[in-house]
């Protein structure tokens, strides 16, 4: 057992649509953060490199190959961090397009987690769960509606994880908003004390209007001990940021 202590972070951020420089920037400010306080590994929202969807139009448009030069400049802006972060994006793979999140170390692909529950119009769902390892400490990614899935969150505590980290999107209409509000939260502290893990989870916070929709997140950006107490929690309606450390 290492003595250690791991420090992550957590944003709670509005979303950015189709900017990839307003987000690398954005990014580029809470990575600069990050290194002040010390934080070695940080979370961000699903899908946050271009914007979350579940218009599979939008999403074909969005989504990504990790050797496209619009990653690979991705990769090289956040390249002189030492913060590893976990990112977001629709990735495009021969197969078709998967819901995933990436590991980024110093400008280096780790690897890819892909959702393995999508519930957007086109995904693939993935099979894999890798985990990664961090100041001596292992740790897994699991993608908002899995969180609904114990054997998502199960399969990365056999494999030794210690922390969940969970990228979620709750950017919903209204009235569906309000059912998640409490449900977000009392999965995440569920799949804690079933692992016996501990649980960080990113969320999107606002409103979006347009013509046809209205939609909106009171954001769900917490922090989860093994035995679901929850430690910190950026507050409904606001950007922030939870720090803590696991060890």
């Amino acid at each position: 057992m290492t003595s250690n202590k791991l420090r992550i972070a957590a944003f709670q951020r509005v979303p950015v649509f189709d900017d990839i420089q307003k987000t690398l920037e954005q990014l580029h400010t809470d990575l600069c953060w990050c290194q002040e306080q010390g934080v070695e590994l940080a979370l961000f929202p699903e899908c946050y490199l271009l914007g979350y969807s579940s218009d599979a139009q939008t999403i074909s448009r969005r989504a990504l190959t990790i050797d496209s030069p619009v990653f690979k400049q991705a990769l090289q802006q956040l390249s002189t961090f030492n913060t590893d972060l976990i990112l977001g994006f629709f990735e495009q793979r021969m197969a078709g397009i998967y819901n995933s999140a990436a590991v980024l170390r110093q400008g280096q692909l780790m690897g890819v987690y892909a959702k393995q529950y999508p519930n957007e119009r086109g995904v693939l769902a993935g099979s894999a769960s890798p985990v990664f390892e961090k100041s001596g400490y292992t740790y897994g990614i699991n993608i908002c509606n899995d969180a609904n899935y114990p054997a998502c969150a199960a399969d990365l505590g056999q494999q030794g994880a210690r922390l969940l980290c969970y990228p979620l999107n709750n950017m919903l209409a209204p009235a569906t908003a309000e059912k998640w509000r409490s449900k977000s939260l009392d999965n995440l502290r569920q799949r804690a004390m079933e692992t016996g893990c501990w649980v960080v989870s990113a969320d999107v916070v606002g409103t979006l209007t347009s013509s046809h929709e209205h939609k909106i997140s009171h954001g769900c950006t917490c922090a989860v001990a093994p035995d679901g107490n929850v430690l910190t929690r950026v507050d409904e309606g606001c950007q922030g940021a939870v720090v803590f450390d696991i060890g």
